[in-house]
């Protein structure tokens, strides 16, 4: 029987630091024989009136994208004084990894400082090293095997996935014998996490600042002058209303149906979800989502392509500028005018008869253009960030074994 490529070379990673270079190969545990600290958060199963997670004197740590955060005060009526006490002694400690075991499936996230003494829910598993291995160095790790599915593989369920502590167990993580190799790899992609981070609330920042800016610069419900105007345009007469529906020639959703073999993108509720054979626009548009969760939400689209039944058109007429319409429907944002229980919807009438705030056209390419550089700012950050994310998943391709070449 011919050997495979790790039978050969042994049990290491494509990438190795120097210093590591002639250390002994890794090993390959499940996660039962690391015989790690692990438990499950089972507080809300003891209180089912809180679905999410109770506010007990510390907070609560819940597996929607692992944030913090407490329910309202009318929950604490069904707490009682002995049910507070325990809960208030806390369940975090330093060094603690969580992993999400139901929703976000296989998120993991370190437990920040601030909460050390937190408690958490039945949706979400904490795992202390107890020292035997580098804390960060596991984090990544088991990061490194959501990634590449080896987590969800052994998730139960079909509609809800879920990750028992027993299926966790199962898992087949690879570890570096030497302490000092576990912390250098845990260092080179914590300082990569670490930039992202700091891009990530830059990138916030501008989210922010734009917002800001779009709050200022079109006038506010019931107003004819926006707070914020460019000096030129100071002495410039009021603002005017018109209806969505006088400046366009129709409103209509789209009928191209998405064909593998297509040539064109293929827009939907949230922008190019495939390609199409039908060239029915060309162009510039407006693009709003018609139906379902996302109705309401706005898309831009330019050159040759086509549109699903879900999505509306809005044909402007030559004379308008499409930019200006643009941030002037994302500043009122039609999420709002959404209605119906069952199905979510928007429809071109309501569009149409939608009153937007117009001052003249000079002004009208200003706003536009002070928006756009914003806009340029936020898609070079969002571009380096996943840039940043992409070279990370790299580099832990290297940094780790790969997995089809280890022996089971």
């Amino acid at each position: 029987m011919l050997m495979s490529k790790q039978e050969k070379k042994g049990l290491v990673p494509v990438l190795r630091f120097p210093e590591f270079l002639d250390a002994v190969e890794w090993r390959q545990v499940t996660f039962r024989e690391l015989s790690l600290d692990v438990s499950d958060g089972n507080y809300s199963s003891k209180y089912p009136r809180q679905s999410d997670f109770i506010k007990s004197g510390v907070p609560f740590l819940r597996a929607n994208n692992l944030k913090f955060g407490t329910v309202s005060d009318e929950d604490m009526r069904f707490i009682s004084m002995r049910q507070h006490k325990e809960l208030a002694k806390g369940h975090l400690k330093e060094n603690d990894i969580l992993i999400s075991t139901r929703g976000e499936l296989g998120t993991v996230a370190l437990v920040p400082d601030r909460h050390i003494g937190s408690n958490i829910n039945a949706q979400l598993v904490r795992i202390n090293t107890k020292n035997k291995l580098v804390n960060t160095f596991l984090f990544q790790l088991l990061d490194y095997s959501r990634t590449i599915g080896l987590i969800d593989a052994l998730s139960t369920g079909t509609a809800l996935k879920q990750l028992p502590i027993g299926k966790l167990n199962q898992l087949s993580l690879q570890i570096p014998e030497v302490r000092e190799e576990q912390q250098k790899i845990a260092d080179c992609l914590t300082s990569i996490d670490e930039l992202v981070t700091a891009q990530t609330q830059k990138l916030d920042a501008l989210k922010a600042h734009k917002k800001g800016l779009m709050q200022q610069l079109f006038p506010a419900e019931g107003e004819t002058m926006p707070e914020l105007r460019f000096p030129e345009f100071r002495d410039k007469e009021e603002w005017a209303d018109k209806p969505l529906g006088s400046i366009c020639s129709s409103i209509s959703s789209g009928k191209d149906k998405n064909d593998i073999n297509g040539i064109y993108d293929l827009y939907g509720s949230t922008g190019v979800i495939g390609k199409t054979s039908s060239d029915s626009f060309t162009g510039d548009f407006i693009l709003a989502a018609r139906v379902g969760a996302n109705a309401g939400l706005l898309t831009r689209a330019s050159g040759i392509f086509g549109v699903t039944d879900n999505t509306l058109v809005i044909f402007l007429k030559k004379s308008e500028k499409i930019d200006f319409i643009y941030y002037s429907l994302d500043r009122i944002g039609l999420n709002k005018m959404v209605f119906g229980s069952g199905q979510p919807l928007i429809t071109g009438r309501q569009l149409k008869d939608l009153n937007i705030s117009f001052p003249d056209p000079d002004e009208q390419q200003k706003i536009a253009d002070c928006l756009s550089s914003v806009d340029e700012l936020i898609t070079a950050k969002t571009q380096k960030n996943e840039a940043l994310k992409a070279h990370k998943k790299g580099l832990m391709q290297q940094l780790f074994p790969a997995m089809d070449e280890v022996i089971a």
